[in-house]
């Protein structure tokens, strides 16, 4: 069995920054794409950012430029650097990962910045 452990939310000032980290624990034996959702209250669960297993990234256009996804594949872990951090990033944020042909999500982290 595999899950995800995220941690990293917070707490921030508009302007500021946060890293998310992910990491795949258990038996693992090919994870392809991994990535990060958010879900703002009211609103749908969206993409934020995916990387693949080769290192290929996609954005939200609402991130590029601020947010940079990245990956160690030797601890199965995922990582999101958020810079420049707006009101409008407050949101939990899940990760994400294709497991074989299953899909895994992480449990959610809280990030809240503060206008």
């Amino acid at each position: 069995q595999v899950q995800l452990v995220e941690s990293g939310g917070g707490l921030v000032q508009a302007g500021g920054s946060l890293r998310l980290s992910c990491a795949a624990l258990g038996t693992i034996f090919t994870i392809n794409d991994m990535g990060w959702y958010r879900q703002a209250p009211g609103k749908q669960r969206e993409v934020v950012a995916t990387i693949s297993n080769i290192g290929s990234t996609n954005y939200a256009d609402s991130v590029k430029g601020r947010f940079t996804i990245s990956r160690d594949n030797a601890k199965n872990t995922v990582y999101l650097h958020m810079n420049s951090l707006k009101h409008e990033d407050t949101a939990v944020y899940y990760c994400y990962a294709h497991h074989g042909t299953i899909d895994l999500w992480g449990q959610g982290t809280q990030v809240t910045v503060s206008s």
